[in-house]
């Protein structure tokens, strides 16, 4: 497709720039991108004191709660860092976009790859973490959620991204929107809560962003998100990231033309 030619052409631009837009995220600090990775960090740790032992909730079966709880948590900060940021890129670089030669369809690119130093650096706590508690993760199935993790945000945000540019107060509703799904996937509550209510714990199942988080925290300490038993999900989960390219993909190209005249 065009947009996949236009991001293999301009893989090493998108790549330059998104390390400088890490970069010039902290530039004006004395740690600089010291506080991108430790702000995080911080706050999923606060979580577990919180959680573990001061609300003293645990996870299901007897596994330690901080294995099961920083997958879960590292893979929803990867996706909600890269929706916010993405979806805003084209507003924030603005001065890309109105120059006539520069390739337009990179710019949320460029915000993922940004918001992906973080990721890398979450990702390799969670395993760190797991391998202290001797919990080995499958990290075959880890590459795979990495994989599909990037497939479904680059599609949800080439829709995002198109609408937040012309639409500002889009951004605030995405923002809100987030933050609920943040309660509604099984990022501090685990799946289990819901065996009573087959239907809706098989309409959660469905959803991309719990299908992510879970396939996280299942490489570290329960079955293959692939296969054993979970493979009409897997099914479910592609079919929603391919209709979510080809609706975000039309969206961004039919309304590319405009978003010079809305900045």
């Amino acid at each position: 497709m065009e947009f996949i030619k236009i991001l293999f052409k301009n893989r090493k631009l998108a790549f330059s720039l998104g390390k400088n837009d890490f970069k010039n995220r902290f530039a004006n600090t004395s740690l600089g991108s010291v506080w991108g990775f430790l702000q995080p960090f911080v706050f999923m740790f606060t979580y577990v004191i919180v959680f573990q032992y001061i609300l003293k909730t645990g996870s299901a079966g007897n596994d330690p709660y901080v294995v099961w709880f920083i997958p879960g948590m590292v893979m929803w900060q990867c996706i909600n860092d890269t929706v916010i940021s993405a979806s805003n890129s084209i507003r924030n670089y603005s001065y890309l976009v109105k120059k006539v030669v520069f390739p337009v369809d990179i710019i949320p690119v460029i915000s993922i790859i940004a918001s992906g130093f973080v990721a890398i650096f979450l990702f390799v706590v969670a395993i760190a973490v797991g391998i202290i508690f001797k919990y080995v993760p499958n990290f075959l199935q880890i590459i795979y959620i990495i994989i599909a993790a990037y497939a479904f945000l680059i599609a949800f945000t080439r829709f995002t991204s198109a609408v937040t540019t012309l639409v500002p107060d889009f951004s605030q509703l995405l923002t809100i929107a987030m933050q609920l799904f943040f309660w509604f996937t099984p990022v501090v509550w685990n799946l289990s809560m819901l065996s009573n209510h087959p239907l809706i714990l098989k309409i959660m199942k469905c959803m991309p962003f719990n299908y992510l988080v879970s396939g996280f925290r299942d490489a570290f300490i329960s079955s293959n998100i692939v296969t054993e038993g979970h493979g009409i999900y897997t099914i479910v989960f592609w079919i929603i990231t391919i209709v979510m390219f080809v609706w975000g993909n039309y969206t961004f190209k039919k309304n590319k033309k405009d978003f010079a005249d809305v900045l």
